[in-house]
């Protein structure tokens, strides 16, 4: 018998009978119920076991939910005490009302942090991208991993059902993140009063992901019965029990109830049974009926406290009454002694919603708006954040309520960059009680403008900026279309912000900082457009007058010229550009989002020309800067960058780990255009593993999401992409059609070969199996004339030779091919040398072409490349030679030798006792990738926990514990 189960018979059970006494079965008895929560077998069971795994290392996500009084709170409160007794670390905290205004207030109370709004902005600023979530989630996630990492850990929150929205982003995040850890999540809310649109697929995702859903509903007979035993002493008749039916077995008012009518007298005892007087008195309201047995004073201060919240400081409750705290104790002792109200911690709290609920309804709605007003005027001067006054005054301010909509106001802006969609509603509720002539409207306006814009409802952003532009003051009104044309930048509308800026810019009496910055809107609408040319003049004209303009307008103009000169071939002269802009990102007064750009743009440039680790390192110098700016829209960015960088580098397995982790992130923010990237990342590994109806599921989804302009890898990618799934589906027709674009417009071509060098030979060889040698010979010229002009990158050199040796058939000219630096293509250079071979007369042709194509079936065998290790198989039986499967063993599916490289040194590092962040550190990952690492190792090795895992690595691979 394990500590924990010895302690849930014997400890938590507390006051047993005779009857109990005398069970011989206790482990039978464990499975039922006991007095004082009876009826939940099944559940407590399931609790139980979640908190048995935690002790031997596994975590666990238990979902509960139930209409108000069916216990839920109460299972919450039996498993902390139950898991604290075991030995486990405890953190519980609780949603309220009256503070789901506050971002992560339930679970920055239940880990201790302060739940205070980041600073106010000194002032509106429309055009600004930075948003704190994704810090604010860090943080508490770098916390909670901290202390779990030293213990088990149960974390319980209890009536998620007011918990703010990015509470429900953060639980979304944390329990798939720390899902390795002995960690048990314990989520609970109330259903039945309401929809909760963002809740229920919390719940919902959570559930498809392993979660277990705990659904308490209403007591069973037999349950009722051992309720009515338990709280009367004696077994109930039936007169009782159709007493006990009316509150359709909701444990907390049948409790209710009986201890009400008990206190009555309306039970008599004899003979160990127990019945009904023979007059009971008329069922009425049960939470009305414990009230109106209190006196008139404690009822006020239970009105009052009511309208505090559901729990509540003694302080705010005298300074509403207008008493010292000493003075209330009489009325607080009736109270608690009527189980109304109870300690809470520092706090009070009434013992249960459906009491507060009911202390709430006994208020007129017309006294109880005003009771919050006067509360959020009590709290507002105090001084300090907004926030808690927001929540009183949102539902008491009536129309043209000065002082309440500017405390409205104030609160929008606190948590306008921790949590833009409680901004949203607090700005839209502050408009729709504005007067049309109030001279605050347009601040309320242009606050409402920008959350809209951060949580991406870009559509009601630009409906509401017009709106205002027309009664902007006109020392506002530019700082409000700069922010539009952000606006439809971010709507995949480049043309029409390009436009708006450039409307913008014509203005004489533009402000020097919102001059760079519609400069900057101008730029990148261009650079999103392939515009380069229109934006060439204004960007040297930029350059020529540097020291009078914004380093924002400066940065965009070098990012736009590094851009065109990769464009012209002239790949020197882009990273001088993008080298000149990181300098100035770095020490000048830019935008946020120009640093990290910069860099993600730099390792574009750096993988283009296969420098690796350079790139490498501008990605992890990018993802740093994102993440301690708060930069959340491009936090799934970095991710992204190193699939591309590992799928180049033939590492398969990071490459889809990378993928899948950017893609996540990006499903969980609601940035949607990057989902076009992760997917496009996993066709192309499906097609290389040779999963086709894989490949087309993720090409289909990445078509049936817009595009968006802060996506780097753009149009030229997914063009690639498609056009490759459709080759591989036997159809290069429809392949070249897809490319069209590319292989007839000099530009488009130039670029696509600049940014992916594959595509030169990949490209050159479609065109010619689809009977079209003019564009196979566009595709050569280009790679000519960017090897004639780049001396300096020498992979320009060899893609020439590839396309060429292509379309010449020239065998010298793939054998200089061949010293690729990236394995696949190196491979497909090696078998399209063989191929030339093999449709060579000659004996020493056919013994050329078997030697070729061997090395290029061990190329692609080795990085994972099915689908072309077939092609190439079939090619060599063409030629009379039989080839098994792998030149070398196969790495099985599960099992310690399934594992990757990257895998096995992750769980070296679980086994050292790293965290997933140290880990990230060291590997210069993500910590969204570590933890996608571990999640693919669990499922190769069927396992659930970093315990397992370290204990698999000690007996299979010691020394990579005991390495450096």
């Amino acid at each position: 018998m394990t500590r924990l189960t010895a302690w849930v018979i014997y400890g938590l059970m507390g006051h047993l009978t005779d009857a109990d006494h005398r069970t011989d079965d206790r482990s039978g008895f464990c499975r039922s119920s006991w007095p004082g929560w009876r009826g939940r077998a099944r559940e407590w069971a399931l609790v139980v076991g979640a908190l048995e795994a935690a002790k031997v290392g596994r975590g666990a996500v238990l979902l509960v939910e139930g209409r108000s009084g069916v216990g839920k709170s109460r299972l919450l409160d039996i498993t902390t005490t139950a898991a604290a007794e075991a030995g486990l670390g405890v953190a519980q905290g609780t949603a309220d009302e009256l503070t789901q205004l506050i971002p992560l207030a339930p679970l920055a109370s239940a880990l201790g942090e302060s739940t205070r709004a980041l600073p106010v902005a000194a002032e509106v600023n429309v055009c600004s991208h930075a948003d704190q979530r994704l810090l604010l989630v860090e943080q508490l996630q770098r916390r909670l991993e901290k202390r779990v990492a030293q213990e088990p850990m149960l974390l319980a929150l209890d009536d998620l059902h007011w918990a703010d929205p990015i509470t429900l982003l953060a639980l979304r995040s944390m329990t798939r993140e720390l899902a390795s850890y002995p960690l048990v999540w314990m989520l609970s809310r109330t259903i039945g009063s309401g929809d909760c649109p963002r809740l229920n697929c919390l719940f919902d995702v959570l559930e498809r992901d392993g979660a277990t859903r705990i659904t308490l509903g209403a007591l069973d007979e037999e349950a009722v019965e051992d309720v009515v035993a338990d709280v009367l002493g004696a077994k109930p008749e039936p007169d009782v029990l159709a007493l006990a039916a009316i509150v359709d077995g909701n444990p907390f008012l049948l409790v209710d109830l009986l201890e009400k009518l008990k206190s009555e007298g309306v039970f008599r005892v004899a003979d160990g049974h127990v019945r009904t007087t023979a007059s009971p008195p008329q069922s009425r309201t049960i939470m009305q009926e414990r009230l109106e047995g209190l006196s008139a004073r404690t009822r006020y201060l239970l009105q009052c406290a009511g309208i505090l919240g559901r729990s509540f400081s003694a302080r705010d409750l005298a300074e509403m009454l207008g008493e010292s705290t000493s003075g209330l104790l009489p009325m607080l002792e009736e109270a608690m002694s009527a189980g109304v109200i109870e300690p809470a911690g520092d706090e009070l709290a009434f013992r249960h919603d459906l009491l507060w609920q009911a202390v709430v309804e006994t208020i007129p709605g017309s006294v109880r708006r005003a009771m919050h007003h006067d509360v959020g005027e009590m709290l507002l001067e105090r001084g300090g954040s907004a926030v808690p006054a927001a929540a009183h005054l949102i539902q008491s301010a009536g129309r043209g309520d000065a002082s309440a909509l500017l405390a409205l106001d104030r609160a929008a802006r606190e948590v306008l960059r921790s949590s833009p969609q409680t901004a949203v509603d607090l700005a839209t509720r502050a408009l729709e009680l504005s007067d049309p002539a109030d001279p605050e409207w347009f601040g309320r306006a242009a606050t409402a403008v920008d959350a809209l814009t951060v949580i991406g409802r870009l559509s009601e952003a630009a409906d509401l900026a017009r709106s205002a532009l027309g009664r902007a003051p006109p020392l506002h009104a530019p700082r409000l279309r700069c922010a539009l044309a952000h606006i439809l930048l971010l709507s995949g509308r480049p043309a029409d912000a390009v436009s708006e800026a450039e409307n913008l810019l014509a203005r004489e009496d533009l402000t020097d900082d919102l001059r760079g910055l519609a400069e900057w809107e101008m730029f990148w609408g261009l650079f999103w457009l392939n515009d380069f040319r229109r934006g060439r003049h204004r960007a040297e004209a930029v350059l020529a007058d540097r020291e009078r303009r914004a380093d924002t307008a400066v940065v965009g103009a070098l990012l736009l010229l590094a851009r065109l000169a990769m464009v012209d071939g002239r790949g020197a002269d882009s990273y001088a550009y993008l080298r000149e802009a990181l300098r100035i990102t770095d020490g000048g007064a830019v935008e946020a989002v120009q640093r990290p750009y910069t860099r993600l743009l730099l390792s574009l440039h750096y993988s283009a020309v296969r420098q690796f680790d350079e790139a490498h390192a501008a990605i992890q110098a990018a993802e740093e800067e994102i993440e301690s700016l708060g930069l959340t829209v491009l936090a799934p960015q970095p991710a992204l960058f190193r699939s591309v960088l590992n799928l180049v580098l033939g590492r398969l397995d990071d490459a889809a780990a990378e993928a899948q982790a950017g893609r996540t992130i990006a499903e969980e923010l609601g940035t949607q255009g990057f989902i076009r990237v992760g997917s496009s990342v996993l066709a192309v590994i499906a097609l290389r593993r040779g999963d086709i109806d894989a490949a087309v599921e993720h090409v289909e989804r990445c078509q049936s999401i817009p595009a968006a302009p802060e996506m780097l890898f753009g149009p030229v990618w997914e063009k690639w992409v498609m056009a490759a799934v459709a080759e591989a589906q036997g159809d290069p027709g429809r392949a070249v059609e897809v490319l069209h674009p590319i292989y007839t417009d000099e530009e488009e071509r130039r670029w696509a070969l600049l940014t992916m060098p594959l595509m030169a030979a990949w490209m050159t060889r479609l065109a010619l199996a689809a009977a079209n040698r003019p564009y196979a010979q566009a595709m050569v010229d280009m790679a000519e004339y960017l090897a004639r002009n780049n001396p300096d990158f020498p992979i320009f050199t060899i893609t020439f030779a590839h396309a060429r040796g292509i379309l010449c058939a020239d065998p010298d000219a793939l054998a200089s091919a061949i010293d690729q630096p990236e394995p696949w293509i190196r491979a497909s250079a090696i078998e399209d040398l063989g191929v030339l071979w093999a449709a060579t007369p000659g004996v020493d042709a056919s013994a050329k072409a078997v030697e070729s194509l061997d090395q290029a079936l061990d190329g692609y065998e080795r990085m994972g490349s099915f689908w072309d290790a077939a092609r190439v198989r079939a090619r060599l039986r063409a030629l009379g030679v039989r080839r098994r499967h792998w030149n070398q063993p196969q790495r099985p599916t599960f099992g310690w030798e399934s594992l990757t490289d990257t895998e096995r040194a992750v769980a070296g590092l679980i086994a050292k006792g790293m965290t997933n962040r140290q880990i990230a550190q060291r590997m210069f990952l993500s910590p969204h990738t570590v933890s996608t690492h571990l999640r693919r190792m669990f499922g190769k090795l069927d396992i659930a926990s970093r315990t397992e895992l370290a204990r698999i690595v000690a007996e299979k691979c010691p020394e990579l514990i005991n390495g450096g």
